[in-house]
């Protein structure tokens, strides 16, 4: 991946993945401690824990019901998955997109959200899969979790008639919880 699509230099994109990186050593979270709207159903088994390090992508655009109200909307995430020893497990983009470096993917939509624990953070959320495909790690996942969110928020201003059509990466992590059904 070319590190300027980031919209930072390599410099300065090394210093924000080696301080998210650095995130991937959150604090262990038990099932019990996950919201309950978040939770999956006993049926289902974790069968990967991935941590993403990226940027969320906003853009600046008309509010739908106000249309000179503008407002950063999310265009989705653009993020490098990584597994627990820290190698490059794939990719996260919009659909929202999981890809494994084998092929295989995962859509997901989103079925509950919770606040972020951490101010300026992008929610907790517990996703359905709409589809998966490939033979690989993604292919029988039935639920996605977003947990441990750091940063990614959505700016609170900046968004004007003058910016509109503006782009903003805003950078963040996440750990993510691929689920399957019980074997």
């Amino acid at each position: 991946m070319d590190m300027n699509h980031w919209g930072a230099g390599r410099a300065a994109w090394a210093a924000i993945l080696a301080v998210l990186v650095g995130c991937a050593t959150a604090p262990t979270v038990k099932p019990d401690d996950i919201p309950v709207p978040l939770r999956v159903t006993t049926g289902e088994v974790v069968s990967q824990k991935l941590h993403a390090v990226g940027t969320q992508v906003y853009r600046c655009r008309a509010n739908k019901d106000d249309a000179a109200r503008f407002e950063w909307q999310l265009e989705g995430p653009d993020a490098v998955l990584f597994d627990k020893p820290g190698h490059k497990f794939g990719r996260h983009y919009s659909g929202p997109t999981w890809e494994a470096d084998d092929g295989s993917k995962v859509v997901g939509a989103v079925v509950a959200r919770a606040d972020a624990p951490q101010p300026g953070a992008v929610a907790w959320l517990l996703l359905r899969a709409k589809s998966t495909s490939g033979a690989g790690v993604f292919a029988g996942v039935r639920y996605v979790q977003r947990l441990h969110t750091v940063g990614g928020d959505a700016p609170h201003d900046g968004c004007a008639q003058a910016t509109a059509e503006a782009e903003i990466r805003q950078p963040y992590s996440a750990d993510y919880w691929f689920y399957v059904a019980k074997p």
